[in-house]
């Protein structure tokens, strides 16, 4: 007796994978990067003896030069997320890839941590190079993040500054866009841009088990409104990376404190970017203007304004149509000559003429 599974011709199956990988990894590596991870990933899962997958194949099926594949397995292999384990084969190209589990990754990376600061004493903590800080520049979430950064304190930070960010980033296996976020915090919170204080908010939120926008924000609606709110709008307009403005926040403060909207009712104003292509907390501002002088203050009245306005188009549209169906000028009651001949006699009028 054996056992053995259906194979079908389509591939309907489907490929996991880690939200580490998602959340952690995918924003700093460049897009074609991620796609040779995800289909490279995707034959691993798939585990079948009798495909033949080179470096080659994966250029084919992307459409992309297989300079582009040997560079991303580069890439990613430095990150530690993959191994390279060379063949019996003269081509230096010709490897297995070996996808590393991320969770115990993960694991073993903060149990290194733990060890080398409470049990040995000794300190394993990554230190930044100047030919890492190299590297981090040429990738655009690191880029983003040191941009937004120098906004928020108001000066570029200095090289060995950013040397001690990226420390940040690997030591507490932070998101990038989770250090914009500490920076801001320090800045809206305390007024200060010293980085020993920023690195302090760091390690709470690392103590804290924070080290994603979906984590921060549960823990902010719970400990901190005011920065919660801003978080919120201003990922739901799209601004995820990007911090509120002074004139910003006060314009946001205004709905909150002046005109008692809840962040329901905000959010809700926030889903009409999708009528505009440049969205905006002035565009906002002026929908939110208009409920408060209306008196709509909850997600209830927002609809029913919305039902109404419908209906009212709806009925304005159906008066303009029915006004140009009845609409006449002196030449609908022009009676034209051939209308008192039937067709049968103008088609013998027209055969006469021609005969």
């Amino acid at each position: 007796m054996s056992f053995f599974v259906e194979t079908i011709d389509m591939d309907l199956g489907e490929t996991p994978i880690e939200n580490i990988f998602i959340n952690d990894f995918m924003p700093m590596a460049d897009g074609t990067y991620v796609k040779v991870y995800l289909l490279g990933f995707k034959y691993a899962k798939d585990n079948d003896t009798t495909l033949n997958i080179t470096n080659e194949v994966i250029a084919k099926h992307l459409n992309i030069p297989l300079s582009d594949v040997l560079r991303a397995w580069d890439f990613w292999e430095s990150k530690g997320v993959i191994n390279k384990h060379p063949k019996d084969s003269e081509d230096e190209y010709d490897y297995m890839i070996e996808f590393v589990n991320l969770r115990h990754l993960y694991i073993r990376n903060n149990y290194k941590h733990i060890i080398s600061n409470e049990e040995t004493g000794s300190s394993n903590l990554y230190t930044c190079s100047a030919e890492d800080l190299v590297e981090a520049n040429q990738i655009p979430g690191i880029n983003d993040m040191f941009n937004s950064i120098d906004y928020i304190i108001r000066r570029p930070l200095v090289p060995n500054e950013r040397k001690r960010v990226l420390e940040w980033i690997y030591n507490y296996n932070m998101n990038p866009d989770i250090i914009v976020k500490a920076f801001f915090h320090s800045m809206e919170k305390k007024g200060r841009r010293n980085l020993s204080y920023v690195e302090g908010i760091v390690r709470n939120w690392y103590d804290s088990g924070i080290t994603n926008l979906e984590a921060l924000q549960d823990y902010l609606k719970s400990k901190d409104e005011k920065f919660y709110r801003y978080e919120r709008i201003m990922k739901s307009l799209g601004f995820g990376f990007r911090q509120p403005s002074e004139s910003e926040m006060r314009v946001i403060d205004k709905w909150f404190d002046e005109w008692k909207f809840t962040i329901e009712v905000i959010l809700k104003a926030c889903e009409n970017t999708k009528k505009t292509s440049n969205p905006s907390v002035s565009y906002i501002d002026g929908i939110l203007s208009s409920w408060h002088k209306d008196g709509i203050k909850d997600v209830s009245a927002v609809k029913k304004d919305e039902e109404n306005r419908s209906a009212k188009k709806s009925i304005n549209s159906n008066v303009r149509q029915n006004q140009s169906q009845n609409f006449k000028t002196k030449f609908h009651n022009f009676e034209q000559r051939t209308s008192k001949y039937t067709a049968e006699e103008l088609e013998k009028m027209v055969l006469n003429k021609r005969g």
